[in-house]
C-alpha cells in the first residue's frame, strides 16, 4: 500500500490530483500540508472527494523551518512516506519577486530538506515550462541551464526552485513542466483568471456587436507568435501515471524514470490567433481570418522599436498604458509574455503516456466548457451583464427610508420591474407592511431595521446583507431629516447641524463605504443619492440641511472619480419638493406645489434603469448657473424670500402653527414665480 504527502493539496491542480491518488486501489493514505486555518478547507474538500476519508491533514507552513511540521510527527513520518508531492507555490506573474522567492524557492528548499530527512521514496516537483525563460528554438525534456534569460521574477525562482531539486536531493526525485493550466476539459472548471483568460473579457465585448457585424467585420492582425496550453485534468492524469511507471525512454537512449523531468504541454505551439478564434467561436465574436507573417512583422517591428522605446520613455505613458489594460482586466506585467519563443519538446512524455492512452484534447474540443465555466464563475464584468427581464430583474437594491414617502414608492417600482429591494428604516413594522405589499403583487423584498445615525447599526447592517445575498447591486440614500430653521433663530441650536449631519451625511457615507468594497469585487455597483434642489438654489432657513445634502454631493463626485475603474457609478437627484412625511410640520408646505411620492420614485427609479450622473430640474439648474454668473444677485433675490416666508411655529417656538392662509401676496408669489423649491 502507498502513502503520499502532499504540499498545495488545496490548491487547483493539488484537488484534481488528490482525487486521482485516492482513486489507486493501491492508496492506503494521502497526508496533506495545510496550515492551521486551513483545515476545515480541507475537511470540506476531502468530504467531496470519493475516499476522502483516507484524507489526513499535516499541520504546518511551507514558510517555516522543516515545514512547520513538529519533532514528533517528522519522527513518525520519516520511512513511511512513499511519494512526496510538492505542488505549493506562486503560479503568478504578477507576484511580487518576494513573494515568488519566499514560496518557490526557500519553500522548495524546505522541502527538499525534509524528503531527504524522511528517506520518502520519491520526490515529485511541479515546475513550469517558465524555467526555458527566453530561450529561442526547442527545448527538450532533458534541457535545463542552456543561457537562457530569466525574465521575470516568475520566471527566476521557478529555475532555481528546480536547482535546489536536481542538486540538493538525496532522495529519487521526478520533475513535470506543464504549460499554461487551463480549466477542465470536461467541466471547465477553473480557479483564477490566468494566461488565455486574460483576453475573455476583450472577447465577451467584441460578441456583444450586432450578429451582422460579427459575421461580415474582417480582423487581419499581425502573427503573434503561439502559446502553450494544457486543461488541469490532462496535468493532473499524466501526473498519477507518470508517478508510477518505472522506465522512460528518451532521446539520448537513457532508461529509467527518475532523475527525469517531463514536459505536460500541447505537443504542438497553438498560435495565439487560433486561441483567439476558439474562444471568439464561443463569443459569436469576429474571428481573425487573416494573418501578417512574421517575415512581414519582424521588420516592421525593427523600425518601429526605436520609436516605441522613445514614448514608452515620455512621462506618464507607461502609466496610461497600464490604466488602458486595467479597464479591461489585463495586468501590465503579462505584456510580453503572451507568447512563447520556445517550442517545448515532449517525445518523451508521450511515450511514456502511451501506454495510458491520455493524449493532451484538442483546444477547439472544450474551449466551449471553458467559456461557458468563465462567463458562470469567473467573468470579473459578469455582474454588468444585461438581464434578460429588464435592466433591474434580479437586482438588488438597498433603498434607505423604504418605510414611507419616496423610499416606499421606489421600493414598490423597483419589485414591479423585477428587483429585489432591500427595505431599510428604523421602524420594522412599517417595512414589514412595505415587503407585504411587494410580495402580494408577486414581487420579492427583504427587512433589515437600521438606525442610521448609529455606526454601528450600519456596519452591522452591511455585514447582514452581504451574508445574505449573492450581489449587492445598488443602493439609493433616500433616508434623510430636514430642518427648517434660519441661521438667526440657530445660534443656540448647534445639535440641528449635527443630527442632520449625522443622517443625511455620515449616515449616508458609512453605508456607502460599507458597499463600495462588495460592489468593487463584482466590479458592478450603482449608487442613487435622492439630494435636494435646495443644494442648486440655496433656499434661506435651510442651511443645516441643504449643507448636509452638499456635503453628500461633493463626496459622491470624488468617489465616482475613483471607483470608476471599478464599474461604480453615482447618480445625484436633486430632488424638487416633495409631498412626504418629512414636510408635514411645515404647514405652509399645503399651499405650496410639490410632487408626488410617486412622481419622486419615477426620477430614483430612472437613475436606477439609466444610472446617469445628474437628475434635475430646469429651475435648479437655472438657480445653479445664476449663482454662479450673479451670486449678489441671487442673494437679494434669496433675501426678498427670506422676509416674506414666515418662520414655522416649531422654529419660533410659539407652539402654535400658522395657517396656510397666512401666506402674504408676495410669498404667494415668490411661490408661483419658483416652484418646487423649499421656502
Amino acid at each position: 500500500m502507498t502513502t503520499y504527502l502532499v504540499t498545495g493539496g488545496t490548491g487547483f491542480l493539488g484537488r484534481h490530483l488528490i482525487r486521482r491518488l485516492l482513486g489507486r486501489p493501491d492508496c492506503a493514505e494521502v497526508l496533506v500540508l495545510v496550515r492551521e486555518r486551513s483545515t476545515a478547507r480541507l475537511a470540506a474538500l476531502a468530504e467531496s472527494w470519493p475516499g476522502g476519508t483516507r484524507v489526513r491533514p499535516i499541520i504546518g507552513d511551507l514558510t517555516a523551518p522543516a515545514l512547520g511540521i513538529g519533532d514528533a510527527d517528522r519522527a513518525a513520518l520519516t520511512g513511511t512516506v512513499d511519494h512526496l508531492v510538492h505542488l505549493a507555490a506562486v503560479y503568478d506573474l504578477t507576484a511580487t519577486e518576494e513573494a515568488n522567492r519566499a514560496a518557490n524557492v526557500d519553500g522548495t528548499a524546505r522541502v527538499v530538506d525534509l524528503a531527504n530527512e524522511l528517506r520518502v521514496g520519491c520526490l515529485h516537483h511541479v515546475s513550469s515550462v517558465a524555467v526555458a525563460g527566453d530561450h529561442r528554438g526547442t527545448y527538450t525534456e532533458d534541457d535545463f541551464d542552456v543561457g537562457q534569460r530569466l525574465t521575470s521574477p516568475y520566471h527566476a525562482t521557478k529555475f532555481e526552485a528546480e536547482a535546489l531539486v536536481r542538486d540538493k536531493a538525496r532522495t529519487r526525485w521526478r520533475v513535470y513542466r506543464p504549460s499554461i493550466v487551463v480549466g477542465d476539459s470536461r467541466t471547465g472548471e477553473m480557479d483564477k483568471i490566468d494566461g488565455p483568460y486574460y483576453l475573455l473579457p476583450a472577447i465577451a465585448a467584441l460578441g456583444r456587436l450586432p450578429g451582422v457585424v460579427s459575421d461580415v467585420l474582417p480582423i487581419v492582425l499581425p502573427d503573434l507568435g503561439a502559446t502553450n496550453i494544457v486543461p488541469v485534468d490532462h496535468v493532473a492524469d499524466a501526473m498519477a501515471y507518470l508517478m508510477h511507471v518505472d522506465s522512460v525512454d528518451s532521446v539520448d537512449g537513457a532508461d529509467g524514470a527518475d532523475h527525469r523531468t517531463f514536459h505536460l504541454v500541447n505537443p504542438a505551439p497553438q498560435p495565439v490567433i487560433d486561441v483567439y478564434n476558439a474562444f471568439a467561436r464561443q463569443a459569436g465574436a469576429p474571428r481573425v481570418t487573416a494573418t501578417i507573417p512574421r517575415g512581414v512583422v519582424g521588420p516592421i517591428e525593427r523600425l518601429a522599436g526605436p520609436l516605441a522605446g522613445l514614448v514608452g520613455r515620455l512621462p506618464g505613458a507607461t502609466a496610461v498604458r497600464d490604466l488602458a489594460l486595467a479597464q479591461i482586466g489585463v495586468p501590465a506585467e503579462i505584456i510580453g509574455h503572451t507568447a512563447f519563443p520556445t517550442v517545448f519538446d515532449s517525445a518523451a512524455t508521450r511515450a511514456a503516456l502511451a501506454p495510458s492512452g491520455l493524449r493532451v484534447p484538442n483546444l477547439d474540443d472544450y474551449a466551449g466548457a471553458l467559456w461557458r465555466y468563465w462567463r458562470q464563475e469567473l467573468d470579473p464584468f459578469r455582474a454588468r451583464r444585461r438581464r434578460p427581464g429588464g435592466p433591474l430583474a434580479g437586482r438588488r437594491v438597498v433603498i434607505t427610508g423604504a418605510s414611507s414617502g419616496i423610499g416606499r414608492a421606489t421600493a414598490l417600482k423597483v419589485a414591479r420591474l423585477g428587483g429585489v429591494p432591500l427595505l431599510v428604516a428604523r421602524r420594522t413594522d412599517e417595512l414589514e407592511h412595505v415587503r407585504d405589499e411587494i410580495e402580494r403583487g408577486g414581487g420579492q423584498a427583504h427587512v433589515y431595521s437600521c438606525d442610521l445615525t448609529q455606526p454601528e447599526s450600519i456596519d452591522t447592517l452591511v455585514k447582514r446583507m452581504v451574508a445574505d445575498h449573492p450581489g449587492i447591486d445598488m443602493l439609493v440614500n433616500n433616508a434623510g431629516r430636514s430642518i427648517r430653521r434660519s441661521v438667526r433663530l440657530s445660534h443656540d441650536r448647534f445639535h440641528d447641524f449635527e443630527r442632520t449631519m449625522s443622517l443625511n451625511y455620515f449616515g449616508a457615507v458609512r453605508l456607502t463605504m460599507g458597499l463600495l468594497p462588495h460592489m468593487a469585487r463584482r466590479r458592478f455597483g450603482h449608487v442613487v443619492n435622492v439630494s435636494s434642489i435646495g443644494v442648486q438654489t440655496n433656499p434661506p432657513r435651510f442651511s443645516a440641511y441643504v449643507a448636509s445634502k452638499a456635503a453628500l454631493d461633493a463626496f459622491s463626485r470624488i468617489a465616482a472619480s475613483e471607483t470608476y475603474g471599478d464599474g461604480i457609478t453615482f447618480t445625484t437627484i436633486h430632488m424638487p419638493l416633495v409631498r412626504t412625511p418629512m414636510i408635514r410640520p411645515t404647514t405652509i408646505y399645503n399651499a405650496f406645489p410639490a410632487k408626488s411620492p410617486e412622481d419622486a420614485a419615477d426620477l430614483v427609479v430612472r437613475a436606477l434603469l439609466r444610472r446617469p450622473k445628474h437628475i434635475g430640474t430646469p429651475l435648479g439648474a437655472l438657480g445653479a448657473v445664476s449663482y454662479t454668473l450673479a451670486p449678489r444677485v441671487v442673494d437679494a433675490v434669496l433675501h426678498i424670500g427670506y422676509q416674506v416666508f414666515p418662520d414655522s411655529a416649531a422654529a419660533t417656538g410659539d407652539g402654535t402653527s400658522a395657517p396656510t392662509t397666512s401666506l402674504s401676496n408676495g410669498a404667494r408669489a415668490m411661490m408661483r414665480l419658483l416652484p418646487g423649491i423649499h421656502w
